[in-house]
This record gives structure tokens, C-alpha cells and sequence, in this order.
């Protein structure tokens, strides 16, 4: 994994979190921010501007590919990286519960 890349994503922040989090299924970004909200049961509200520039970021970075456009709407799903940096983090925040609990 490109050293960057880890630099910039870890430990990733609660936005990136979940809109990579989201992003196990393809989705655009008006439905991540639903998802996420839904999710949270209503705690956590992205913003528009956050969201597609997260998108933007991430797909640069190549966490993400654009998988279709649809009607203006911009589809996503997420790359093997994105995956890899997923993963590290949930075992990361799955550390940080173990050991709060200890």
C-alpha cells in the first residue's frame, strides 16, 4: 500500500469511514449520505459538499472507481485498496473497543 495513501487514511475519520463503509455495495452519493444517516440512526448527517469531495478524494486515491453514471447521478463501488484500508480500520476500531472493555 502506497505510504501516502496510509498517511492520509489512517486512522481514517468517521466521514471517510462511512462513506468507505457504505461503499461495500455500489451507491451514489445522495444515498451514501441516507445510508450513513439511516445507519446512525439519524447522529451522523453528511453534508453534500463533504460527501463528493470524500468521492472525489477517494477515487483519485484509487479506495474507489466510478462504476456507471445514471441520470447526473455518479455510481461508486470500491477498490481492493479501499477494501485493505476498510479492514485495517475496523480492526483497529475493534482493538480500541477490546481494550476499553479491559
Amino acid at each position: 500500500m502506497d505510504k501516502r495513501i496510509r498517511r492520509f487514511y489512517m486512522p481514517m475519520t468517521e466521514t471517510s469511514f462511512y462513506i468507505l463503509f457504505a461503499l461495500q455495495n455500489e451507491m451514489h452519493g445522495y444515498s451514501i449520505m441516507q445510508y450513513v444517516k439511516d445507519l446512525t440512526e439519524g447522529e451522523i448527517n453528511l453534508g453534500a459538499g463533504t460527501v463528493y469531495t470524500s468521492l472525489s478524494k477517494m477515487e483519485k486515491d484509487g479506495l474507489i472507481v466510478l462504476a456507471k453514471t445514471e441520470s447526473n447521478r455518479k455510481f461508486y463501488n470500491m477498490t481492493d485498496l479501499g477494501r485493505e484500508i476498510l479492514d485495517i480500520e475496523i480492526l483497529r476500531i475493534e482493538r480500541l473497543y477490546k481494550n476499553s472493555r479491559t
